[in-house]
């Protein structure tokens, strides 16, 4: 999938694969990240070193991500060394050698990202939400995996999770700014189909994930004891999933609730009643579930107050909707962060990769403001309704010792 961007003198490609941490086992558990790591280690043909200094020699950026249902390597770099680019990013993505000295080394750097983690408290509450949400569901456990899955995960695993999982039908090629679509795809198909020869893929792509295996979700609470400054607090409930036809309605109420400055959480929150400086609200949608969460960070002895502003926000919500200033703002909110944030190749690369891998087709960008335009009120008010009215689930990291000792206001919401 290409997108030509006039005016510009770079391209961002991406390799993305079908592949996240919920498609890991147990045994697996934080095996698409490690991978993240350690592909770039070497290959058949190029050493970690030589890898690195072919990119840094054009001034390009290479790099990855893995999420809960895809992970991307991507390149970003000049449009005369796109060759170079697909070349390097299929190397890796397929050829990779795994040795089992690098990846001893990789142990160690990924011990080290959950170790940062642990220290970043927003980072914490985000996995820990998660896992109350979702419960022993993939989709609950942390993308990184764990200390002990990472501490006991053996090459041969991470050799054969590779190799059954990172097959050329789960992949798409994405890339977008000055660019020739054929040549393009003239330049990925050489690339990759010594890896689809290889490995004996078909030529047919997965189609996009739909339904699974739905979670079992019922309010609850859980807290790390931490000795932060800060009590860190996230409230939510399921949401849907990326399919639903009223996920736009969600996008609405999202922006309404806690996306900008005029939100109704920033302003009963911080602007009316000064009690915290971060509140925001945000959501996750996967091919079977969501979530729809407020994240505050406020003083420990507040953080009872500030759960109580939300829930009266929330409950609002739920029962009235939007007034219409609210929703016209929303829309518009929404509308000009669309245009805004497809404004360099990174994000265009990124939204037609996504689309593709998640829904096999592409939206155009008139498209995608067309139909927030047409949200109506009646549909965000129902929307709310339905996901309002659920049992709420909370996140704390803070100075507490035990769930007894957060504060009554908290613990009466679930």
């Amino acid at each position: 999938m290409t997108e030509t961007v006039p005016g510009v003198r770079s391209v961002s490609l991406g390799i993305w694969i079908g592949i996240g941490s919920r498609d890991e086992t147990p045994e697996q558990a934080g095996a698409a990240h490690f991978l993240e790591h350690l592909l770039f280690k070497g290959t058949q043909r190029r050493t970690a070193s030589g890898i690195a200094e072919e990119i840094d020699a054009v001034g390009g950026e290479l790099n990855a991500f893995t999420a809960k249902e895809h992970t991307c390597y991507y390149a970003h770099v000049l449009d005369t060394d796109v060759a170079l680019a697909i070349d390097l990013l299929a190397d890796v993505v397929t050829d990779a050698r795994l040795a089992h000295a690098d990846t001893e080394l990789e142990r160690g750097v990924v011990l080290e990202e959950i170790a940062m983690r642990d220290d970043d408290p927003e980072d914490l509450l985000g996995e820990l939400f998660d896992e109350a949400l979702f419960g022993g569901h993939p989709l609950g456990l942390p993308i990184v995996g764990s200390e002990e899955s990472i501490r006991g995960m053996s090459r041969e695993t991470l050799h054969a999770f590779w190799r059954s999982e990172y097959t050329t039908p789960r992949m798409v090629v994405a890339a977008a700014g000055n660019l020739s679509h054929g040549h393009l795809a003239d330049l990925a198909g050489a690339a990759l189909s010594a890896a689809a020869e290889r490995t004996g893929d078909g030529a047919s792509p997965v189609p996009p994930r739909r339904g699974g295996t739905h979670p079992a979700v019922t309010g609850s609470v859980v807290l790390h004891g931490d000795d932060t400054e800060q009590a860190h607090l996230l409230l939510g409930v399921p949401g849907i999933d990326r399919h639903d036809p009223r996920r736009r309605a969600l996008a609405v109420l999202n922006a309404a609730l806690g996306g900008g400055l005029s939100s109704r959480l920033f302003q009963q929150v911080r602007e009316q009643r000064g009690l915290a400086y971060s509140v925001y609200s945000s959501t996750a949608s996967y091919a079977d579930v969501g979530s729809l969460s407020v994240y505050a960070g406020c003083a420990p002895e507040r953080l009872g107050e500030v759960a109580g502003v939300v829930r009266d926000v929330l409950t609002d919500v739920a029962a009235d909707g939007l007034t219409t200033a609210e929703l016209v703002r929303a829309q518009g909110s929404l509308r000009g962060g669309l245009v805004l944030g497809s404004e360099d190749t990174p994000s265009r690369m990124n939204r037609i990769g996504r689309s593709e891998l998640d829904h096999g087709r592409q939206r155009s960008l008139a498209e995608s403001l067309d139909g927030i335009a047409a949200v109506t009120a009646d549909e965000v008010a129902a929307v709310a309704r339905d996901l309002l009215s659920q049992p709420l689930t909370a996140a704390v990291v803070g100075p507490f010792d035990d769930v007894d000792d957060l504060p009554a206001p908290l613990k009466e919401l679930l």
